[in-house]
């Protein structure tokens, strides 16, 4: 209860400090042929998602978070269950980070000059296909799209996901900890990563090629098990609307 009410004010808290910036929202769309339960922290919580079923998140200007899609869950009436990836505390309307492995959208709104940053991060791991799509049509749609389960190494292989390196073997050479924190190579791991997904990050350090920006303002679409590709541009020519996924 202590914990649930903490997280009650602490969300009011988050609300408030970003009152007055524009917001945005997050439109979050299943594709596969299987229900995703989509997450959302600190904003959303989550939402079951049939297939061609969608869910709206409005998120202040200035905020921070992350999305992903849980796997294998089953809840009771209450809302308390498991699922097999990305689970949150056993929670439908998650309150905390969702379990290993889960393939993360990560954003942060109106933040150096007033541009949004944004990722998808293989860092725990991948569960669900995603491609994420901006409504502003010179900002940048990322995606990974490779089907990671089925070639995942058999030491990294759990039901329905692949964990990263790091969430398998939790040493520091893996999790860029310790000696490793300041200089920390692409392992045989992380590159199998960054292979099937060159867009996403890999592992810990993998900035230089896994941040993108976007002018402030931006909304955004996040498709899991979408077809657009991990390659390509959203300023690429498209008869349809700026969300198209090809």
């Amino acid at each position: 209860m202590a914990r649930a009410i903490l997280w009650v004010l602490l969300t009011i808290m988050a609300v408030s400090l970003y009152a007055g910036v524009e917001g945005v929202s997050f439109d979050i769309e299943n594709q596969c042929p299987f229900t995703v339960w989509a997450a959302g922290t600190p904003f959303g919580g989550g939402r079951e998602l049939r297939r061609g079923q969608s869910w709206r998140v409005n998120v202040p200007g200035g905020a921070k978070g992350r999305f992903w899609g849980r796997t294998g869950c089953s809840f009771d009436g209450s809302g308390r269950g498991r699922c097999n990836t990305g689970d949150c505390g056993g929670l439908l309307n998650c309150q905390g980070s969702g379990g290993i492995p889960s393939t993360l959208f990560e954003y942060a709104l109106n933040q150096f000059q007033n541009l949004d940053f944004y990722d998808i991060s293989l860092v725990d791991g991948f569960n669900l296909r995603m491609t994420v799509i901006l409504s502003n049509s010179n900002c940048r749609r990322i995606a990974c799209n490779s089907d990671i389960n089925s070639k995942c190494p058999r030491e990294l292989k759990v039901v329905d996901g692949c964990r990263s390196a790091c969430a398998a073997f939790n040493t520091p050479a893996y999790c860029c900890t310790g000696s490793f924190i300041d200089n920390c190579p692409s392992t045989d791991y992380s590159k199998f990563f960054k292979r099937e997904c060159p867009m996403a990050y890999s592992y810990a350090k993998d900035d230089p090629t896994s941040t993108f920006t976007c002018p402030g303002g931006s909304n955004y679409r996040i498709v899991f098990c979408g077809n657009g590709a991990s390659n390509t541009n959203s300023t690429s020519t498209s008869t349809g609307s700026l969300y198209a996924v090809e």
